[in-house]
């Protein structure tokens, strides 16, 4: 019913930038929280960023003043510019949308990750 891609990952040099983005798409009526979450090898998913659809955002501290979080509402597309990467920041990237469809109500949905390998 509501399908989330994720594009942007890649690798690239500590200190380097990177921009995510992630659409949905599907029998959409709202979006409310939209977000990146990310998972390193051999630990949990962690919060990145999240941002409402009114335009508030929050950040994990370890990404705070590197990271932007933003969102194109009539794209229905949320965004991740990632400036001065970090290895730490190497790991997995998932898009997560807090979405309610014509037929069911808000519920949280996944995209499928996309690498993001940042080299010392």
């Amino acid at each position: 019913q509501v399908q989330l891609v994720e594009s942007g990952g890649g690798l690239v040099q500590a200190g380097g930038s990177l921009r995510l983005s992630c659409a949905a798409s599907g029998i959409i009526q709202n979006i409310n929280t939209m977000g990146w979450y990310r998972q390193a090898p051999g630990r949990q998913r962690e919060l990145v960023a999240r941002i409402t659809s009114s335009g508030s955002s929050n950040y994990a501290d370890s990404v705070k003043g590197r990271f932007t979080v933003s969102r194109d509402n009539a794209k229905k597309t949320v965004y991740l510019q990632m400036n001065s990467l970090k290895p730490e920041d190497t790991a997995v990237y998932y898009c997560s949308a807090n979405v309610q469809t014509y037929v069911t109500r808000y519920r949280d949905y996944w995209g499928q990750g996309t690498q993001v390998t940042v080299s010392s």
